[in-house]
């Protein structure tokens, strides 16, 4: 590989760009893919087919060529409302996946660096946190405060902004309390059912280690379906 396509790699990497490598197996030729922008002359015979697998976010040998193509993810914005003691699992689960974690809490007695080390930790209240943050619809939302100040409006701003992942802590008394509170504030049933209340996959588990699993399985099966 160049020593100027490399660079051009750790570049966007670093901003945090979507894209894909392109490769000719057969002579080690190589180009940037970019969604919507010009490709190498070279493999423009092979675009429906790159389309294709990078819009499936799929690597490997395209078929019947020797053009291979892998896919440079941007990190799916997982943003954790509470840093509780089921927080300190998920990060430790999702730790190794292509998340990128942000926990808010107003509450600077739960949200330290101590409790969640290397960990983008905001105290603040979650309508300023999430406008700092700058989500997308490539974001999750995880509530787990139990409290309505704090996670009703983090609620609010993740279906305003159509996160593709949306989940809350608690029991399905305290979901239909919550579901009814947005309704109260104008917010539609279609919008309220996307929210996963109870959060997380039911797997049986109550210790905060198993509710925790539960939830990043569930976020890690809607990361897939969208593909």
């Amino acid at each position: 590989m160049k020593i100027d396509l490399l660079t051009e790699i750790i570049k966007k990497k670093e901003k945090k760009i979507e894209f894909a490598i392109i490769t000719n197996i057969e002579n080690g030729e190589s180009c940037i893919f970019e969604k919507n922008k010009n490709i190498n002359k070279n493999f423009e015979k092979y675009l429906d087919k790159i389309n294709l697998l990078y819009e499936k976010k799929i690597n490997g040998l395209i078929q019947d060529t020797n053009i291979f193509i892998e896919n440079y993810i941007r990190p799916i914005k997982v943003i954790i409302v509470g840093a509780v003691h089921i927080a300190q699992y998920l990060v430790d689960f999702a730790k190794n996946l292509n998340f990128e974690i942000s926990i808010i809490d107003p509450r600077g007695y739960f949200a330290t660096e101590q409790r969640f080390p290397g960990i983008n930790v905001i105290n603040k209240w979650p309508n300023e946190a999430l406008n700092e943050i700058k989500p997308d619809k490539n974001s999750a939302l995880i509530a787990l405060t139990h409290d309505p100040k704090i996670d009703d409006p983090a609620l609010q701003f993740a279906i305003k902004n159509s996160f593709f992942y949306i989940g809350a802590l608690g029991s399905k008394k305290t979901h239909a309390n919550r579901c009814q509170r947005l309704k109260d504030a104008g917010f539609k049933d279609i919008d309220i059912n996307k929210i996963y209340g109870p959060i997380g996959i039911k797997l049986g588990g109550r210790a905060a280690p198993e509710i925790a699993l539960s939830i990043i399985s569930q976020l890690v099966l809607e990361v897939y379906k969208r593909q």
